[in-house]
């Protein structure tokens, strides 16, 4: 065959675009498990960040397996449900009605005390924002909180998964009265009960209510099981 010629071309060019396909391919699939791997050890991570516990790759199943001592999955009732906690995927289930949601819950053992994490996730600025907010056993004073997110913008959305946010949440109340009120992020200018809130972000307001919005809203299905707890 002439290779000078089109048809040469165009079978050599198939030729290498099915080749690089396939070696793609088969790189994906070997690298999955690892990746897979990653990512759960990044996410007990973030449940033990929550609790102020800190742990990198090479020792967070072992502190994750040592400090979490039970978890669970309940619905908008505060029934328990079959189910790996562990693995529940808060996009799925955030697709749902509220009454059809799985909705795990971690409990951590801190000092002879039981602290209980629930997962939360939202919408930002530019794109998902997610964490965990982790109560004493009254089920209303914050231990802790983690928050992460997709693509906020550095110095600004971006600073909800800093310690110097996450760590204004603790010691604030979410219920006032027996009612659930949740956390206001607020500005300079806007006022709320001290106890019930944080500091937005400066220059990152849509990442702020984001984030305000993502709490109480999630927050508010776990209410059953939170007045259960009490």
């Amino acid at each position: 065959m002439d290779r000078n010629s089109n048809v040469y071309t165009f079978i050599y060019a198939s030729g290498m675009v099915i080749l690089v396909a396939a070696i793609l391919s088969l790189a994906a699939i070997n690298l999955k498990p690892f990746q897979d791997k990653n990512i759960e050890i990044e996410k007990k991570q973030n449940i033990l960040s929550s609790v102020n516990i800190a742990a990198d790759a090479t020792n967070a199943e072992e502190i994750y397996a040592e400090k979490i001592v039970n978890s669970y999955i309940v619905n908008s009732k505060g029934e328990k449900l079959e189910g790996n906690a562990f693995t529940v995927d808060l996009k799925k289930e955030r697709a749902k009605a509220s009454d059809q949601q799985q909705l795990p819950v971690f409990e951590c053992q801190i000092d002879g005390d039981i602290k209980y994490i629930v997962p939360l996730r939202g919408a930002g600025l530019w794109g998902p924002i997610w964490g965990y907010l982790a109560l004493n056993s009254d089920m209303s004073t914050i231990y802790g909180a983690s928050f992460d997110h997709q693509g906020e913008t550095p110095g600004l959305g971006a600073e909800i998964s800093t310690q110097v946010f996450q760590s204004q949440f603790k010691g604030k109340e979410i219920y006032d009265n027996g009612e659930l009120v949740s956390i206001t992020v607020a500005k300079s200018n806007e006022t709320a009960p001290e106890i019930h809130k944080v500091d937005a972000i400066s220059g990152g307001t849509i990442t702020s209510k984001g984030l305000q919005n993502m709490i109480s809203d999630d927050l508010s299905l776990y209410n059953a099981f939170f007045n259960q707890k009490k």
